[in-house]
C-alpha cells in the first residue's frame, strides 16, 4: 500500500466522532467487543470440559494433556493469524477477512454447543482457530489504517480498543460460567455463538459509514502467475498432508502428544521465518529493515511475557479449580470468575494508562522500555502466587492470592498488549502491513507452544518451583531488556 493510499484511508474516515477519536473506532470497538465476549466466554468453561468426567458434563480427558490441548489451541488460534494477515494482505483485504472469520467463530461455537462429542470438539477447534486468524489481526490493522502516522492519538486509541476487547472478556466468563454450572457446559457455549452473531451485525451494519475506505485496500495483491503458483501449492500441500495423516493416523504415529510437540516446533520457527523474509525482501527498504530488527527483541520480551499471562487460563485456572477455598464471605465462586478478573482490571485500568501517556507526551518510557517494565509485573505475578503455597502448603488458599496476582499481571499487560499492538503497526515494512500484525500475535502462539510443554511439569507438590522459576526469568529478561532499551530505540529509525 503506497503513501498516497494511506493518506486516502485517513481522509475517508470521520476523524471525530468516538472520544475525540476517528469514528471508525466505535464499529471495531464493538466488533471486538462481542468476538471478545464469544471467544473468552468460550475460553473460561473449555479446560473444565475438557477435564471433568463425562457423568458431570465433561470429556473426562486427563488433567496434563486437557491443559496441553488449552495451551495448543491458544498457539494455533494465534498461529492461524499468518494466514488471516497473509490472505488480507494479498487476496482480499481485511474488512473481508473480518467478516469471514466472524462467520467461521460463530460455527465453532455453535459445534461446541452441540452435546456429546470429542469429534465435534475437534471439528470447533478448527473453524475457531481458522476464524480467529483471519478476524484477530485484521481488526486491529484496520485501527491503524484511521490514524495518521504522527497522529499522537494512537497509543491511546488502542488502549481504548483494547478496553472493549476486555469488555467483553470481562462479561462473558460470569455469564458463561454461571449457565454452564447451571445448565450445562453446552449452553454456555451456545451463548458463546450469539455474542459472535452480535459481532458480525455491528460490523456489516456500521462499517460503510463509520471505516470509510479503511480495510479495503490489498496492499500487496497476488498477481496473475502468483495467483496460479500459489493454488497449485494449496492443493498440493491439502493432498500432502491428507495423504500423511491418512497413513500416520490408523498406524498410531500421529497421537495428542506428537501433535503438540509439532506445534511446539512451529511455534518457534514460523515467526523466525517470517522475521527473515521480511527483512530479506526487495520490497523491504532500508529503514524499514533497521525497524526489523528493533521488532525482534520485543517480539522475544512479548513471547516471555504472554508464557506467564496465558497460564491465567490454564495453570491457574486449574489452581483456581482444585486449589482455591471457593467459599469466602458467604459466596460460592465458579472457578470460571477469575477468568473475568483480568479484563476487569484492563476495563479499570486502560483509561488511567490512555491518559497517562497523553499527558507524558514526549517525556514517557520509549517502547522497549514499557516492555521491560512490563516483563518485570509479570514476573512480580508469578512471585506472588507462589507465596500461598509456601505458607500453608496443601491446604486450599484464599482466593484474594489470585486476585493479587491477576492484578500484578494486568500492570505488564498494559505496558505491553497495547504499546506492542500500536508498534506493531509503526514498524511494520508497508508490503507486510497485515502480516507483521500477525506476527505480533504469533508472540502469543509462541508462548502458547511453549506453555503445552512447560503446563506438564506442573503439579500442586512442586509449585513454589515452578512459579519462581519462570516468574525470576522474566524479571531477569525484563532488566537485560531496560538495559538494551536505547541500542533498540536506535535502530527504530525514529519510531517512538
Amino acid at each position: 500500500m503506497s503513501k498516497l493510499d494511506k493518506k486516502k484511508i485517513v481522509e475517508s474516515v470521520p476523524q471525530k466522532g468516538f472520544f475525540g477519536h476517528p469514528k471508525g473506532l466505535f464499529t471495531l470497538f464493538f466488533t471486538e467487543f462481542w468476538e471478545r465476549f464469544s471467544y473468552y466466554g468460550m475460553r473460561a468453561i473449555l479446560v473444565f470440559y475438557m477435564y471433568y468426567e463425562v457423568s458431570e458434563g465433561g470429556l473426562g480427558l486427563d488433567d496434563n494433556l486437557a491443559l496441553s490441548i488449552m495451551s495448543i489451541y491458544g498457539a494455533l488460534v494465534y498461529m492461524s493469524g499468518v494466514i488471516g494477515g497473509w490472505l488480507a494482505d494479498r487476496v482480499f483485504g481485511t474488512s473481508k477477512a473480518i467478516f469471514y472469520g466472524g462467520i467461521l467463530i460463530m460455527f465453532g461455537h455453535i459445534a461446541l454447543s452441540i452435546p456429546g462429542s470429542l469429534s465435534m470438539f475437534f471439528v470447533s477447534m478448527v473453524f475457531i482457530v481458522i476464524g480467529t486468524g483471519l478476524l484477530k489481526p485484521n481488526v486491529s490493522s484496520v485501527v491503524g489504517e484511521m490514524y495518521p502516522e504522527s497522529d499522537s492519538r494512537r497509543d491511546a486509541g488502542f488502549s481504548i480498543f483494547y478496553m472493549g476487547i476486555n469488555l467483553g472478556a470481562f462479561i462473558s466468563p460470569l455469564l458463561t460460567s454461571s449457565v454452564s454450572d447451571a445448565y450445562g457446559f453446552h449452553w454456555g457455549f451456545a451463548i458463546a455463538a450469539v455474542g459472535m452473531l452480535l459481532g458480525l451485525i455491528v460490523f456489516m451494519v456500521t462499517k460503510k459509514k463509520n471505516l470509510g475506505l479503511a480495510g479495503t485496500y490489498v496492499g500487496n495483491p497476488l498477481t496473475l502467475s502468483e495467483k496460479k503458483k500459489y493454488s497449485i501449492i494449496f492443493g498440493a500441500a491439502i493432498i500432502v498432508i491428507g495423504g500423511l495423516l491418512a497413513v500416520l493416523i490408523p498406524n498410531g504415529l500421529f497421537t495428542v502428544e506428537a501433535f503438540i510437540n509439532l506445534i511446539g516446533i512451529l511455534g518457534i520457527l514460523i515467526p523466525t521465518i517470517y522475521f527473515f523474509v521480511m527483512y530479506f525482501s526487495p520490497k523491504t527498504d532500508e529503514i524499514e529493515r533497521s525497524r526489523v530488527i528493533a521488532y525482534i527483541p520485543l517480539f522475544i520480551a512479548a513471547v516471555m511475557f504472554w508464557a506467564i499471562q496465558e497460564q491465567g487460563s490454564t495453570i491457574l485456572a486449574s489452581y483456581a479449580d482444585k486449589r482455591t477455598d471457593l467459599d469466602f464471605a458467604g459466596i460460592s465462586i465458579s472457578p470460571g470468575w477469575f477468568q473475568s478478573l483480568n479484563p476487569l482490571f484492563i476495563i479499570i485500568l486502560a483509561p488511567v494508562f490512555a491518559s497517562m501517556w497523553v499527558k507524558l507526551g514526549d517525556r514517557q518510557p520509549n517502547i522497549p522500555q514499557k516492555f521491560s517494565m512490563g516483563l518485570l509485573f509479570a514476573g512480580l505475578s508469578f512471585l506472588v502466587i507462589l507465596i500461598p503455597g509456601y505458607i500453608s502448603g496443601d491446604a486450599l488458599v484464599s482466593p484474594l492470592w489470585l486476585v493479587l496476582s491477576y492484578f500484578i499481571v494486568v500492570l505488564g499487560e498494559l505496558l505491553i498488549s497495547p504499546v506492542g499492538l500500536s508498534a506493531t503497526t509503526k514498524l511494520a515494512p508497508v508490503a507486510f502491513s497485515a502480516q507483521t500484525m500477525s506476527v505480533w500475535f504469533l508472540a502469543s502462539a509462541a508462548a502458547q507452544a511453549l506453555n503445552a510443554q512447560l503446563v506438564k511439569f506442573y503439579t500442586p507438590a512442586n509449585e513454589i518451583i515452578y512459579f519462581g522459576s519462570i516468574g525470576g526469568a522474566a524479571i531477569l529478561l525484563g532488566i537485560v531488556l531496560f538495559v538494551i532499551a536505547p541500542i533498540i530505540q536506535k535502530f527504530m529509525r525514529g519510531i517512538k
